[in-house]
């Protein structure tokens, strides 16, 4: 079993993380290899667990969200974990991350307007050991 990625598996990951339902065949024309040795190729990426998963990008202004926020939550450090956990299950966290440095955990939130990150915001603020939320609202994604 190959233990490094090589140009070419590094090519398909470009590919599929561009668009996870990019057919076979087209990588395999792209890269001049057959559609088999992009497969083999593929499966091998997926056991190794390099590529864990494939998901969709989602235009959050087309569901109501029109504010993003990138949002810091400092805590007591005896709570980091359990307040984590509990940012997970709010509907309005699409992603959740315990981060090493200057914070201790990191959410973006989306929100409809203001108003509702405002309100997301205190609630946030009123968890048993949270410290401090520094929201810092996304103003346009590049990448």
């Amino acid at each position: 079993m190959r233990k490094i990625v090589d140009s070419k598996d590094k090519k398909i990951i470009e590919i599929l993380k561009e668009d996870a339902r990019t057919p076979f065949t087209k990588i395999a024309k792209e890269l001049g290899i057959t559609e088999a040795a992009v497969r083999k190729r593929v499966k091998n990426l997926e056991e190794r667990g390099v590529i864990k998963k494939y998901t969709i990008e989602i235009d959050c202004t087309k569901l109501g969200y029109n504010v993003t926020a990138l949002t810091v939550v400092d805590t007591k450090p005896d709570r980091f974990l359990d307040i984590a956990k509990r940012l997970k299950e709010y509907d309005f966290t699409y992603n959740v991350y315990i981060t090493s440095g200057d914070h201790m955990i990191m959410t973006e939130i989306w929100a409809k307007n203001r108003e509702e990150l405002m309100k997301i915001l205190v609630e946030i603020g009123g968890l048993e050991g949270v410290k401090r939320v520094c929201p810092a609202i996304v103003l346009e994604k590049i990448k």
